[in-house]
């Protein structure tokens, strides 16, 4: 029984590559720059900046999750 414990959590341990390291820093300064773009350029207010930053990035995971999704399957 350890043996078949010790494989699966080999097998679950997967190294993240640097594309998406970069790709995910990427994401989180074009984020950070919406959100400063919101607040101090559109000057939306403080929160409704931060909500709508936010709401792009559920999007964004959202989407990351589909995609991950159907590459898995596809394996």
């Amino acid at each position: 029984m350890a043996l078949d414990h010790e494989v699966a959590r080999e097998q679950d341990q997967r190294e993240v590559s640097t594309a998406t390291v970069v790709a995910y820093v990427v994401a989180a300064v074009v984020l950070f720059g919406w959100f400063l773009y919101g607040w101090l350029v559109l000057r939306q207010g403080f929160v409704n900046s931060i909500g709508e930053a936010a709401g792009t990035g559920f999007a964004l995971l959202l989407i990351v999750s589909i995609v991950g999704t159907v590459r898995r399957s596809r394996r």
